[in-house]
């Protein structure tokens, strides 16, 4: 089983049209899609959900109106600014609540109660291109990269079951906790990024930490045409970092207009140039 991921240092890249792509050109895999704070690969896969489970994105305060004082010491100790008193009464957000557990403790007369947050879900779907597991994170939590290592951990038990050759991974953008979890393990990566400063920048941000899984690192430049120079700058980026640029894309309405029919580019258009250059991108990564 090979684990190929295809990640961004920024939104906007382009990266999820690529990954969908390749889901149309790959045999035998699963998808997963890591991106579990703002997941879009559904738009293209429009999976049909086969089963749906709750997810404990871990606990969050829970105030007893009857039993409260109003004594406002849990409000003073909150850190998050999650207390506060409205209305005469003290009240706790659900989305400030970082789930310490400190006001729990700290109250006098135990109105205070620890719950489960259970709004995050994850799900293994069916879609035209083979089974997906994916994930929704609920509003205001913060335990995304547990969430992204709970679905990939799924996906690679359903794929050894199975003997599914390839774990095809769409993974969330910029370097964070969710991107630590999405990384680890893996075999390959596709660093997907844009001409501008920002994607540039970005994009060293991401090189600098995929340095530290020690894995094999590849580049695509999406719209390169958009800005020569800077596609240029990042070549050379690459050169310094020993990094191989499998292709540079140029700006192509066809992945808009794909976008829009809810077809990959490569469905949309099957003998275009630029799903021939995707196609061999995918080849190369799943040979090495």
């Amino acid at each position: 089983m090979k684990q190929i991921v295809i990640v961004s240092g920024k939104g906007g890249t382009g990266k999820t049209s690529i990954t969908s792509a390749f889901a149309s050109i790959a045999q035998n895999k699963i998808l997963v899609d890591c991106d579990v704070d703002a997941a879009d690969l559904f738009l293209i896969t429009q999976p049909t959900i086969l089963e749906s489970h709750e997810y404990e994105g871990g606990k969050i305060a829970v105030l007893d109106p009857e039993v409260c004082t109003n004594c406002g010491i849990c409000e003073e100790l909150c850190r998050f600014d999650a207390i506060s008193l409205v209305d005469g009464q003290t009240t706790i957000s659900e989305f400030s609540c970082d789930g310490c557990k400190l006001c729990e403790i700290a109250c006098p007369v135990d109105a205070i109660k620890m719950v489960e947050n259970m709004d995050s879900r994850w799900f293994e779907s069916e879609t035209r291109f083979g089974p997906m597991i994916h994930a929704k994170l609920g509003i205001g939590e913060d335990n995304s990269g547990k969430l992204v290592t709970k679905i990939r951990d799924i996906a690679n038990k359903k794929a050894k079951e199975q003997e599914i050759e390839t774990v095809l991974i769409d993974g969330p953008p910029g370097i964070g906790c969710p991107v630590i979890s999405t990384l680890t393990g893996v075999d390959v990566a596709l660093m997907v990024t844009e001409p501008t400063l920002s994607g540039m920048h970005d994009l060293n941000r991401l090189i600098e930490l995929a340095k530290g899984f020690k894995l094999k690192s590849y580049v695509l430049i999406n719209k390169y045409d958009l800005n020569p120079n800077i596609s240029d700058e990042i070549e050379a980026l690459c050169l310094k970092e020993e990094l191989e640029v499998l292709a540079k894309v140029p700006f192509n309405r066809d992945f808009v207009d794909a976008m829009v029919n809810q077809k990959t580019v490569v469905e949309y258009a099957p003998e275009s140039e630029l799903s021939k250059m995707l196609t061999e991108v995918w080849n190369r990564l799943e040979k090495d």
